[in-house]
């Protein structure tokens, strides 16, 4: 199996590394391309790929090409390689909004496509994806490609009508996450905690409540209740969030941040 990387950006690396450290594709089974030498020579030196400033190069090295630019590049990216023969290949793309029937549109043919949400912590072998194949993929297909992104963190395949709500629940939500362990951080800082250790307690709180969640298999109320003993601190700061409107802010912001993604 060769795998080609149209783009070698935040994203397209974390891909790279994690499954070139996974042991399931070797370096010298992968090229990557990208407009810019410097950032080939980065990709080059760190992960020992084979690379080239021209697309056509990646498409015609690999059986499977990812897509790895953002939405306003791609379509003069498709645009310089959709002529070329696709027969035998597999393209992933992981530009967020452009949907399955808009990416066959770009390339004027039917082809293999799967659509691709994938988020920023799998910089950190921690991602989470969501891929949506066409009916062109086969089972076995979309098995692989789900093993590639499960080396950098969790994947799923999901029917395509529910990639913009991925958007709002994972793609985007780190930057929620970040606010909540900042604001965290702040309190304590209020308190007279060094803001580095502040920061250090409140995002190791999130980490290991995300894992008491994916672990224990528990409802996410029931956790939260475990925490909150009758009459306690815990009960009083809950009330205080909700009281706030913390669960409603929530829920509109990944509603507009939807609403944004079904636009792009």
């Amino acid at each position: 199996m060769k795998i080609g990387f149209i783009g070698t950006g935040n994203m397209g690396s974390a891909m790279m590394g994690g499954i070139i450290s996974s042991g399931m594709v070797e370096a010298t089974d992968v090229m990557a391309t990208d407009i810019f030498q410097a950032a080939l020579d980065r990709i080059s030196d760190e992960f020992g790929v084979h690379t080239s400033t021209n697309n056509r190069d990646a498409v015609e090295f690999a059986d499977i090409i990812f897509l790895a630019v953002k939405p306003q590049f791609l379509a003069k990216v498709v645009d310089g390689i959709k002529d070329m023969d696709f027969s035998d290949k597999l393209v992933v793309s992981i530009a967020a909004g452009q949907s399955l029937e808009r990416l066959t549109g770009m390339f004027g043919k039917e082809l293999k496509l799967i659509r691709v949400m994938p988020n920023t912590p799998a910089l950190v072998g921690e991602g989470m994806s969501a891929l949506s194949p066409n009916e062109l993929v086969s089972e076995d297909e979309a098995a692989t490609v789900l093993k590639l992104f499960e080396a950098f963190g969790q994947a799923e395949i999901i029917p395509e009508r529910l990639q913009d709500a991925v958007v709002g629940i994972s793609g985007s939500s780190p930057a929620y996450v970040y606010m909540f362990i900042e604001a965290l951080a702040d309190g304590a800082v209020a308190e007279g905690m060094p803001r580095t250790q502040a920061y250090k307690f409140a995002a190791q709180a999130v980490l290991g409540s995300a894992k008491m969640v994916l672990e224990t298999g528990e409802h996410p109320g029931v956790l939260k209740d475990a925490v909150c003993s009758p009459g306690g601190t815990t009960i009083e700061a809950v009330a205080a969030l909700e009281a706030a409107g913390f669960r409603s802010a929530v829920i509109e912001a990944e509603r507009i941040c939807i609403e944004k993604s079904r636009d792009l």
